[in-house]
Parts: structure tokens; sequence; C-alpha cells
């Protein structure tokens, strides 16, 4: 498979994920179902499937690649730091929160592989 295909393909499944997430915190409580949290969802899910889908050749698509990659995989790690997992994985839904957040760690780290590989291979080829 190809490098970009991988990498599209990664971007888009961590973008439906983080999204499926972003419900998710709304509806356990975590975050509230409030007007700012609905804007800042979709400014951020807009901007980084612009970033994977119409800039994926530019440098700039690339920081938003990046940029994208590290929220995924970060977004579980502030919720295991305190934010309740245990509490959530109680309740009913639990299970699916919780594989969210492994799903979305594991995107978003292969998906920063790709961008770094694909940045890497870039700038070997550059120096040829």
């Amino acid at each position: 498979m190809k490098h970009n295909l991988m990498l599209t393909i990664t971007s888009l499944l961590s973008i439906v994920l983080f999204s499926l997430h972003l419900t998710q915190d709304i509806v356990v409580g975590i975050e509230p179902g409030s007007r700012q949290n609905l804007i800042g969802g979709v400014l951020i899910l807009t901007v980084w499937l612009v970033g994977t889908l119409l800039l994926a050749e530019r440098p700039l698509g690339s920081v938003i690649l990046i940029l994208g990659s590290i929220l995924a995989a970060g977004v579980p790690v502030l919720h295991f730091s305190g934010r309740g997992v245990g509490r959530i994985a109680k309740l009913s839904g639990g299970f699916l929160f919780v594989w969210t957040l492994h799903a979305l760690a594991i995107t978003g780290l292969f998906s920063l592989i790709l961008i770094m590989r694909g940045l890497w291979s870039r700038r070997k080829g550059q120096t040829r």
C-alpha cells in the first residue's frame, strides 16, 4: 500500500474516532454540550480534514497532520491521567468509550510515524 494512502486512511480514521470520542465526552458529562464545544470541535475536525484531503502534499498539510496526530495520541493520555476513565468504564457504553481511547491513541501514533517517515524520505531525497 502506498505511504500517502496509508496516511490518508489513518488520518481519516483518527478524525472519525476523535468525533466519536468528543460525542462520548458530552454524553457522559465530561464536556458540556455547549455551543463553544460544538464550534471548537467542528473547527478542529474541519481543519484536520482539510489537512488530510486538500493539503496532503504540502508542508502546511504535514504540519496539520502532525498536530492532529499528536492531539489524537494525547487525548487518551489526558483521560487516563485522572479524567474519570474508571468511573466511565463502569457505565453503560463504557467499553466503547475506553476502546475509542485506545483506537485513537493507536491511529494517532501510527499517523505520526507515517508522517515522520514521509518527511524523512523527502529529506533524504533532497540531499541526493
